[in-house]
């Protein structure tokens, strides 16, 4: 029985692609394809902000003017800092964007934090039911489609406060007037429009690019603990460790990249040419 098993083992290629692939609504086969369901992204993403808004709402209701307990101070350090931030960004009413800026940083800091569990948790647990060679991703920020979603939010937003601080017809000359003049409407509208795209993919793209690098080194770090040898264990031991403690900082600091550009979008939004 070893011996079968192991012949009907994956090799490493197989493991990876396996662990890469999307629980969907049905299988990809061209590059875009609007009509896919990436079921695993959008359930870890609604669960991260379920549990955000949870544990927020648990703060606000248990706060205290007296002495915090460390939930409390935990929790009153990072409205701060979302706070600060955003009074230095953001010249105007803050009264949503603060918030914003708020949920943002929580929100995607969880999902980047179940990076951390077991990468082959979610295989385990299907393979208890028969469905071992089902796909499921749990890190919904090493989905392109997920963080170029929470992207287009933003970019949702930017439009918004345009119109909104500069009034239609205002956003609408800035469009086809900034930065050369109206004489070079054309070339102004082009490169806005660019503007307004490289902002939004470069915002997704950023996140992406990160934590789907973090996915594949841990994957190949279980990989690596999978050799029956006492050099791939003490490795896998080793590796494993130390990559998830740097992978704490890259947590953390992709969560407060993405809130800041958040603001600095949302602020130049602000701001006339």
């Amino acid at each position: 029985m070893t011996v079968e098993a192991a012949e009907h083992a994956p090799t490493a290629s197989e493991y990876i692609v396996h662990h890469l692939g999307h629980l969907s609504t049905h299988h990809q086969t061209k590059i875009v394809d609007f009509s896919i369901l990436n079921v695993d992204t959008i359930f870890w993403s609604v669960f991260c902000g379920v549990i955000a808004c949870f544990f927020m709402f648990l703060a606000a209701r248990k706060a205290t003017s007296g002495v915090p307990g460390r939930f409390q101070a935990f929790v009153e350090m990072v409205v701060e800092m979302v706070e600060d931030q955003s009074k230095a960004i953001v010249h105007g009413d803050r009264t949503f964007i603060a918030p914003v800026a708020l949920t943002v940083f929580v929100w995607v800091a969880l999902m980047n934090s179940l990076d951390f569990l077991p990468v082959d948790l979610a295989s385990g647990i299907l393979g208890l039911f028969g469905l071992g060679e089902m796909h499921h991703r749990i890190v919904p920020t090493a989905d392109l489609n997920g963080t170029l979603g929470i992207a287009l939010g933003v970019l949702a937003l930017m439009l918004y406060y345009s119109v909104k601080i500069k009034g239609a017809g205002g956003f609408v000359h800035e469009l086809f007037a900034a930065p050369f003049g109206i004489w070079l409407a054309p070339f102004n509208l082009l490169l806005n429009i660019i503007e307004f795209a490289a902002k939004t993919v470069s915002l997704g793209m950023r996140l992406f690019g990160n934590m789907y690098a973090g996915e594949l080194l841990f994957l190949l770090i279980a990989l690596l603990g999978s050799t029956a040898t006492a050099f791939g264990f003490i490795g896998h031991v080793i590796a494993g460790s130390i990559w998830a403690i740097f992978h704490i900082l890259i947590v953390l600091l992709q969560a407060f990249i993405f809130m800041m550009l958040t603001l600095v979008y949302l602020g130049q939004a602000h701001e006339a040419h």
